[in-house]
């Protein structure tokens, strides 16, 4: 089965049931803190893939990889999750349900790499003014962009850094040398 269908369809019955519920925003908060702890601890990846590991003990892993005690509808999911032996798509399930939660919430995700630390209120006060709904701000330092920035709208981006500009001038030398 393809791993996009499986996880869409386990975010979509995720949402539902914290629709249900009224713990939408509270596990959207809980996936969050599981993939920025899932980014910077690769080898929970491995440990959940590991067949050796109870299903108890990955209960635990992915309770403890939110950070603060979860709640009983997170839980609840992830032990359904480990009982259809789906945890391998637990990563991808999350990232999904965020995708969802901020469609069914109108939440724009706009991120911004830029080549050095910037006055993140100032930026996001005027992202705010300008877009009309709610924002989910994300900023990011990347000194590779040399300069400039990268703006990311959900899908759409903008790239006004240093670096594209140097590439595309290369590509332009570069075809210009070929012409002579």
């Amino acid at each position: 089965m393809d791993e996009g269908l499986i996880s869409r369809r386990y975010a979509k019955a995720l949402l539902k049931f914290a629709q249900d519920r009224g713990t939408t925003d509270q596990i959207y908060e809980e996936v969050k803190k599981f993939e920025e702890n899932f980014v910077s601890h690769p080898e929970l990846q491995k440990a959940l893939l590991n067949p050796v590991l109870s299903a108890k003990d990955k209960e635990s892993l992915l309770a403890a990889a939110v950070g603060v005690a979860p709640g009983e509808d997170y839980l609840r999911f992830v032990r359904l999750v480990i009982h259809n032996r789906r945890e391998a798509y637990i990563r991808s399930i999350y990232l999904m349900y965020q995708e969802l939660y901020r469609e069914l919430k109108q939440i724009a995700q706009v991120r911004i790499i830029t080549a050095m630390e910037l006055n993140e209120e100032a930026i996001k006060s005027l992202i705010l003014q300008k877009a009309g709904q709610e924002v989910e701000f994300i900023h990011e330092v990347d000194p590779s962009i040399i300069g400039g920035f990268i703006v990311r709208v959900d899908s759409m981006q903008l790239d006004a850094s240093v670096n594209k500009e140097l590439k595309l001038l290369r590509l332009k030398l570069l075809n210009s040398k070929k012409q002579l």
